[in-house]
């Protein structure tokens, strides 16, 4: 704050010193005085003028009342400048986003509306071309055209539904084509996709439709197979069925005690469930609860009897 005064002081001693000595003000020393101030004044605007700033993300080229635009690019910082003859044009240089929505044909005449999405800036060494042969609303003026242009002609090589199956082969075409096609206006493209595809509303019931007879012709032939294989089941059923009653018929004949063998087996099954039964069951005390006696042994025990 002293130093501030200090410095004040000083200036208004040289003032005084200028506009006639220590005495009163002259009109001399008050003319002096004044020019000093307007000279000060008039320096601060010229330099304040002769300088301009370029912000971060941005680059600056320069207009000359004599020369035109030079080709001069200036990074971020401040320059210098010859006020009124020369004017900085400032370009933001950061990548931006577009999305581009194009009606375009396919090869089998279908009608698809795709969405791209481009992610653009412009070539920093070439910003004094693309202001001299496009302007600053550069991207406005070539991406919407060329864009278009590339997707009709690549969508044009594929069929509708390739345009699925293939999506990233596609994908791949159009921003080799289109990355080609900006560099000749000086403009790199960082990013192209294609975000969005959809078909026209016959063609989509048209696609729904196939699905749907596809999966009821799976549908049928799975029914097929499996009545076949029913078919097939039954058909072992029955001869493993005809095999046991042939083997059964051959025992019988060879041996009756077969027979027997077997009404043995049904009368415990028949006893086993009875024992777990809470019902009563009255029968023969000679048949020990199980009517198993064959005909020889019943007309032994009435003959017992």
């Amino acid at each position: 704050m002293n130093d501030g005064q200090e410095a004040f002081r000083r200036f208004a001693k040289q003032i005084r010193t200028v506009g006639g000595g220590s005495g009163g003000p002259g009109p001399k020393g008050l003319f002096a005085g004044s020019g000093l101030l307007i000279a000060l004044v008039a320096g601060g605007f010229a330099l304040n003028a002769s300088l301009f700033n370029v912000d971060g993300g941005h680059r600056a080229i320069k207009y000359s009342r004599i020369h035109g635009v030079k080709e001069d690019v200036y990074n971020e910082g401040t320059h210098l400048m010859i006020p009124w003859f020369e004017t900085p044009i400032i370009f933001d240089i950061r990548a931006k986003p577009r999305n581009i929505a194009s009606l375009t044909g396919t090869k089998d005449l279908q009608m698809v509306n795709i969405t791209c999405r481009v992610l653009s800036r412009p070539s920093t060494t070439g910003l004094p071309t693309i202001y001299r042969e496009l302007g600053k609303d550069y991207d406005e003026r070539v991406l919407p055209s060329i864009v278009n242009e590339v997707l009709k002609s690549v969508v044009a090589q594929f069929n509708a539904s390739q345009l699925i199956t293939q999506r990233e082969h596609v994908s791949r075409l159009v921003r080799e084509n289109l990355t080609e096609r900006a560099s000749r206006f000086n403009l790199v493209l960082d990013d192209v996709s294609i975000t969005h595809v959809a078909f026209s509303t016959e063609f989509t019931h048209a696609v729904e439709a196939k699905q749907v007879a596809q999966q009821t012709a799976l549908r049928a032939a799975y029914l097929v197979d499996q009545a076949i294989q029913e078919k097939q089941s039954i058909i072992v059923r029955a001869n493993g069925e005809a095999k046991s009653a042939e083997l059964v018929g051959e025992a019988l004949r060879k041996n009756k005690g077969f027979l027997e063998l077997r009404r043995l087996e049904a009368a415990r099954d028949i006893a086993t469930l009875l024992s777990g039964s809470q019902n009563k069951v009255m029968l023969d005390s000679q048949s020990l609860l199980l009517n198993v006696a064959g005909e020889d042994a019943q007309d032994l025990l009435k003959t017992q009897k």
